[in-house]
């Protein structure tokens, strides 16, 4: 899902309880979009004129790369810093770990932020139709709250939400639309004060009408003379997906067009640090996968589009740093101003945002994935893509990629006698990020068995969206560490 960020340093901006000053945070984001599915990141075909205009005046960043690309997993690291390990998102439906006062929203919370919250929220688990109750299960989005939790239905006849006394309330708009909307009347609440805003769009994300869109952003498409990815099957039923699917993302851009243009109504636009990503991508047939949309290192699964905007402060450019999932959060608050609390497990970029710099980052940035009948881990660098799944693994994933070479991930050199040495640095790099995290590598099927509370979530094969609740019985990581 993309994301936006706003950012004030110096002057404007609002005043806080201890005197100083705070700029505002805008974080937006879509969900399963990739990178190469915007006009900034080089899709001459879709339309996305203020997601790109936004992209030209900031920084866009050419890989940032969603670590472990699935929705719950991808939002626990963006709001706790911290890797599934620790913070209990290691698949979908996972209720995420309270921390007292270390998330994201409750660091900004504590340092003066109005904080709101809209759109999907997928971390409170087990049965996804249900409110999520005010409290540490907000993990600090206190000032204002609006979500449907994680619903499929994005129809203007289906889109709603909860509201505090946990009523369904409808939205009676397309979902983006109705959401936007409640996002503009916060910051219309809020402008006076230092706010941090983050919105949450399901779409692109297929839903119960598959990648049905909106008939004025759909009409603008031509399926017939839409260009698939290499790697794709030239079917009518890509076609057709291809062609909701960039309408979606349009629809999104028009959305993102209306929040910025309430920023320059209200005068805010350089008082605040705009970020736009998402949470991971979509497949959408490619490499011959029919089954699933996400879940894997291939580029068009994990990386996303990251975009900073930031008048007067970022010069605009095109950034070749790398920048995991677990980076955003000590990232942003070092923009802000802010220190991250030790509990972060990222490495904060923000000294070389501020100075036009890119980090070298040698090592890369790691990507994994649980469960689905494989446990894969990997590293994405510079130039390759690596992945290997235990002995036993069903899911073929042991990939390597030379994306300089190949830049679309048609040839896997996993199994090249040539590509042996390279294959054996990479495997190097990937097991260093699991002993950085504590990562043994517990399969799935393992691990599920002894960190829920409730036994209907333990015998879901993956998401226990089943199950009354999906809490945990404590970290996994301690939960792994302890007799059994």
């Amino acid at each position: 899902m993309p994301l936006v960020l706003v950012l004030w340093w110096g002057f404007g901006g609002a005043a806080v309880a201890d005197g100083g000053w705070r700029p505002n945070l805008l974080f937006v984001f879509s969900d399963q979009q990739s990178s190469d599915m915007l006009g900034c990141y080089g899709n001459d075909q879709i339309i996305t004129p203020r997601i790109d205009a936004c992209a030209a005046a900031g920084v866009l960043f050419r890989h940032c790369v969603s670590s472990c690309p699935v929705c719950t997993p991808y939002r626990g690291m963006l709001l706790s810093g911290q890797h599934p390990l620790g913070n209990g998102c290691l698949v979908n439906d996972v209720q995420m770990l309270p921390a007292g006062r270390t998330h994201f929203a409750e660091v900004l919370r504590d340092a003066g932020y109005q904080v709101g919250y809209v759109g999907k929220w997928h971390l409170h688990g087990g049965r996804r139709d249900r409110p999520v109750p005010a409290g540490p299960l907000r993990y600090g989005f206190d000032t204002e709250f609006f979500t449907n939790n994680c619903s499929l239905a994005f129809s203007a006849r289906d889109a709603f939400f909860w509201n505090d006394d946990g009523r369904r309330v409808p939205l009676g708009r397309w979902e983006p639309d109705g959401q936007t909307d409640q996002a503009l009347a916060f910051i219309d609440r809020h402008a006076g004060r230092p706010f941090a805003l983050f919105v949450s769009w399901h779409p692109p994300h297929d839903w119960a009408g598959g990648y049905e869109a909106p008939a004025n952003c759909a009409r603008r498409y031509d399926e017939v003379r839409i260009r698939l990815r290499p790697g794709c099957a030239d079917t009518p039923r890509s076609r057709r997906e291809y062609r909701g699917y960039m309408a979606l993302c349009t629809n999104l851009d028009g959305n993102f067009g209306r929040l910025l243009d309430k920023l320059d109504e209200l005068d805010l636009a350089a008082d605040t640090l705009v970020v736009y990503t998402s949470d991971h991508g979509d497949i959408l047939r490619s490499h011959g996968i029919q089954d699933w949309h996400k879940s894997r290192p291939e580029h068009v699964s994990a990386r996303v589009p990251l975009i900073l905007r930031w008048p007067g402060r970022l010069p605009s450019r095109a950034s070749e740093t790398l920048v995991g999932t677990l980076d955003l959060m000590p990232t942003l608050l070092g923009l802000l101003g802010i220190s991250a609390p030790a509990t972060c497990q990222g490495d904060d970029l923000s000294a070389g945002v501020l100075a036009g710099r890119d980090e070298p980052r040698e090592e890369g940035v790691p990507l994994f994935f649980w469960g689905e009948g494989s446990d894969w881990r990997g590293v994405y660098t510079r130039r390759h893509t690596y992945a290997f799944e235990p002995p036993g693994g069903t899911r073929g994933i042991n990939v390597l990629y030379d994306r300089r070479d190949d830049p679309d991930e048609l040839e896997n050199l996993f199994a090249r006698p040539a590509h042996r040495g390279l294959r054996d640095q990479l495997h190097t790099l990937t097991l260093r990020w699991m002993a950085r995290f504590g990562d043994e590598h517990v399969r799935w099927d393992e691990l599920r068995r002894r960190i829920y509370v409730d036994p209907a979530a333990a015998a879901a094969a993956w998401a226990p969206t089943e199950a009354a609740s999906a809490a945990l019985r404590g970290r996994p990581i301690d939960l792994l560490a302890a007799p059994r």
